[in-house]
């Protein structure tokens, strides 16, 4: 009868050992989703329309059909993964039209990075393509290391590198080839 309370008493810790240790492994998966933390929007809006105003006036209409912000992570950016369309106004109201397939702007440095079929285009018929152009929303100004083509009623250039003001008035342009009419 000993032998048999013997076994028994095996059998019983070696079910509640096998029921405990997968129990355990259970939990343990789930306390190890806890810790991971999913990369995922704050906020996530369709069909935007943001106007920026400086004292009243509006100086900028920002166009997207979505916009993910990811505010809560430590570099906060948003993310306009169906590109942008934007109108930039001057203080005499000139516009200034930009349309990208994709564009990210991060908060911290104020720095847009607009990619993919990039085209910038004035009233006065000024245009600028390429590939990829960031834009320093702080000193107003655009720059890319990119090939580009520069259209302007004076002619058409295309070079690699290329940074300038938002008004076209300043242009600073690296290996460019091209006919363009001057003044002398």
């Amino acid at each position: 009868m000993t032998l048999f309370k013997k076994y028994y008493l095996k059998w019983v810790v070696t079910v509640f050992a096998v029921t405990l240790f997968f129990g355990c492994e259970s939990n343990f998966k789930e306390v190890q989703k806890i810790n991971f933390s999913e990369f995922v929007p704050s906020s996530d809006a369709d069909m935007v329309n943001l106007k920026y105003t400086d004292s009243g006036r509006i100086t900028a209409i920002l166009v997207s059909k979505k916009m993910l912000d990811y505010a809560s992570v430590e570099f906060p950016f948003t993310e306009f993964p169906k590109g942008i369309d934007v109108t930039l106004y001057d203080k005499k109201d000139k516009k200034t039209f930009i349309k990208s397939n994709y564009a990210i702007s991060y908060k911290g440095t104020n720095i847009i990075d607009l990619q993919g079929k990039v085209k910038i285009f004035t009233e006065q018929g000024q245009t600028l393509e390429t590939e990829q152009l960031y834009f320093d929303q702080k000193n107003e100004w655009f720059f890319t290391e990119r090939r580009f083509k520069f259209t302007d009623p004076k002619g058409i250039s295309n070079g690699q590198g290329i940074d300038f003001s938002k008004d076209f008035k300043v242009i600073y342009s690296q290996k460019i080839t091209g006919e363009v009419e001057t003044n002398d």
